[in-house]
């Protein structure tokens, strides 16, 4: 495929900029009425299969968190989320984007996922409403 081609899909489908892979098995916690229903199915889409929610008591490869200012701690759910991942996994945080209600300020994201364990690799545009912060916990010493 070209690298036209690749970029043209990735406008139609942002949850391919997300890194998501075929049979990769992804969490969704913190869903609520004003998540981004295409990002959702777009991931459903690149994944092959539906998202497993909050109550999937397995590992899974990844883990889509919405989070917004008004839910709670942030670093307690993310510390939460990281019991869920198989290693190697990552987190994309998802959070309303400047301006727009449940706005949750750049460095407490940061303070969060360091205070977490984990390392911010990537800040994207997910969506019109929403920003994602790629969240990866360090390589575990075997």
């Amino acid at each position: 495929m070209s690298a036209t081609a690749d970029h043209a899909e990735e406008r139609t489908n942002p949850a391919l900029r997300l890194g998501f892979e075929p049979g990769q098995v992804v969490q969704e916690i913190g869903y609520d009425e004003d998540a981004d229903q295409d990002l959702r199915e777009g991931i459903e889409s690149v994944i092959g299969q539906d998202l497993v929610d909050e109550e999937y008591d397995d590992v899974a490869d990844a883990v889509v968190l919405w989070f917004r200012d008004e839910d709670g701690d942030l670093t307690d759910t993310l510390v939460d989320s990281i019991g869920l991942l198989d290693e190697g996994g990552l987190i994309w945080l998802l959070t309303p984007k400047t301006g727009r209600e449940g706005y949750v300020e750049p460095s407490d994201i940061s303070d969060a996922a360091q205070t977490a364990g984990l390392s911010q690799t990537k800040s994207i545009s997910v969506a019109k409403e929403w920003s994602g912060s790629r969240l990866v916990a360090p390589k575990s010493k075997r």
